[in-house]
């Protein structure tokens, strides 16, 4: 019996070790995330291109007419990679979206504007609202995208400080540069 015991917490125990393991390098400050182009990337990406967010890897990633073309560090709402559930939560929302408006942005540099709440971002909340999982009186939010950082704080995607109400944030000269490619009607998926 008491073999069993110790063998059981030596398994749980490494499991967790495992599992700790490989957040801490995620999330580690000594990990730089980096901005990765296929070779021939300098001519920009080829036709109409989608864009896939990976919130459990912190990238956003462009692609075209010839597949896979650039992926990007990125951050996301505040509080946690779940999806957002309702307004005022601070998560960023998962799904397919598609952006509706692009403009120069007074503090985030560019701002490319999600369609946020989508039919299906309706369908999630309102089944959550019916299983009680959020108040009756909550609201759906809005007002989500991806944009740049604070003029000067650029780091905070290097640390993955998730630090925003539920947009996607990025570097300066990153969303500088997708918002110059990116048309309106771009497919965004956002998940886990």
């Amino acid at each position: 019996m008491k073999s069993i015991l110790i063998l059981t917490s030596v398994l749980l125990g490494s499991g967790l070790l495992l599992t700790g393991t490989h957040q801490s390098a995620k999330l580690s400050s000594t990990t730089t995330p980096k901005l990765l182009k296929r070779a021939n990337a300098s001519d920009g990406p080829v036709g109409n291109i989608s864009i896939i967010v990976d919130k459990s890897d912190y990238e956003l990633s462009v692609y075209d007419e010839k597949g896979w073309y650039a992926t990007y560090p990125v951050v996301f709402g505040s509080n946690g990679l779940d999806d957002k559930r309702m307004e005022g939560d601070k998560k960023t929302p998962e799904g397919s979206f598609h952006v509706i408006s692009k403009r120069v942005h007074e503090k985030w540099y560019r701002f490319l504007a999600l369609d946020y709440p989508s039919k299906e971002s309706w369908e999630k909340f309102n089944l959550r609202k019916q299983r009680g999982e959020i108040p009756a009186s909550a609201s759906i939010g809005g007002g989500v995208g991806i944009h740049g950082t604070w003029p000067h704080e650029d780091f905070i995607i290097d640390k993955f400080k998730n630090w925003t109400l539920g947009c996607v944030s990025m570097k300066k000269d990153d969303v500088l540069e997708i918002y110059g490619y990116t048309p309106i009607g771009t497919s965004v998926v956002i998940r886990q």
